[in-house]
């Protein structure tokens, strides 16, 4: 394993986390929906640019169906969700807890349909991530308002199941076809999916300024493509439930860049959640080194 390939982890996280950045300096000037759908029009028009640069392979008929199927859930439901709830009215922290939950839920998934199995140290290690999550969150609580309501927290937990099934479904169907030719044609279902929904729910108007034009190009270069190749390598090469224990890791990372960009204040109980967050991932990650083969058995090839 290479140095870089060790790196890949540490480098998704902080590429995700940079998301949610991105999305405060979008949504004043743009609807969720509208936005998205722009975005993965964005990154579908800069991959059709790269695929004779690379010499992308063409996946199948089969193969893209299941490619988009992923998309719809991962960049449609699951970004369009999270999206929704912010904008109308549920805190922040409250839609990080509930993001929270996504990595056991991908866990249980990842059982029944992959047959993975998780470990009991696994299973401990996701449930201190959970704590930690909540303790770095926890300060965010006291601005809980009217916007949390049966829609609001609905949209954020169909979002959360979205990306936990996308994940799993990415890596029953498609997770050994070319990687670019799948990201293509997951920004087809995310882009079908947020323009329709723009289409019957939204206006479609953008205001477009100096903080727009850098959220949209921000996170269709850094989000849409260099932090999506990196998910699907590691969902390529490791355990989904693995993989997904990363994501608990990016409610401290944007807590940290909160702090550095926008002056939010960052608290001692948020700095031992992140802590906390950090030994569960740990735990959840860690791989359990094999165990050579018996002599007698060795013997007997």
């Amino acid at each position: 394993m290479n140095d870089f390939t060790r790196a890949i982890p540490a480098l998704f996280v902080l590429l995700w986390a940079t998301g949610f950045i991105g999305a405060r300096y979008a949504m004043p000037w743009a609807e969720p929906f509208t936005f998205l759908w722009v975005r993965c029009a964005l990154t579908f028009g800069v991959l059709l640019l790269i695929i004779p640069m690379v010499n992308a392979k063409a996946i199948g008929p089969r193969n893209a169906f299941h490619a988009a199927v992923a998309g719809v859930l991962m960049h449609g439901v699951y970004l369009g969700g999270v999206f929704w709830a912010v904008r109308h009215g549920l805190p922040a922290g409250f839609v990080g807890l509930i993001v929270g939950l996504q990595p056991m839920l991908t866990a249980v998934i990842a059982g029944l349909f992959l047959g993975e199995k998780v470990t009991g140290k696994h299973w401990l290690g996701l449930l201190v991530g959970l704590v930690g999550v909540v303790t770095v969150l926890s300060p965010k609580f006291g601005s809980i308002s009217g916007g949390v309501t049966v829609a609001t927290i609905g949209a954020a937990v169909v979002a959360v199941i979205a990306m936990s099934v996308g994940t799993v479904w990415q890596k029953r169907f498609v997770a050994t076809a070319d990687l670019v030719t799948v990201t293509l044609y997951q920004y087809v279902g995310g882009w079908a999916v947020t323009f329709l929904v723009s289409l019957l729910i939204e206006t479609q108007e953008f205001v477009l300024n100096g903080e727009l034009v850098f959220a949209m190009t921000w996170l269709v270069f850094v989000l849409s493509l260099g932090a999506i190749f990196l998910l699907m390598i590691l969902i390529r090469e490791g355990e989904v439930a693995r993989v997904a224990s990363l994501f608990y890791l990016v409610p401290a990372v944007t807590a940290l860049m909160a702090w550095f960009l926008f002056n939010e204040t960052l608290t001692p109980v948020q700095l031992v959640g992140m802590a906390i967050t950090t030994f569960g991932v740990a735990l959840a990650t860690r791989r359990t080194p094999r165990q050579p083969a018996p002599a007698t058995a060795r013997a007997s090839r």
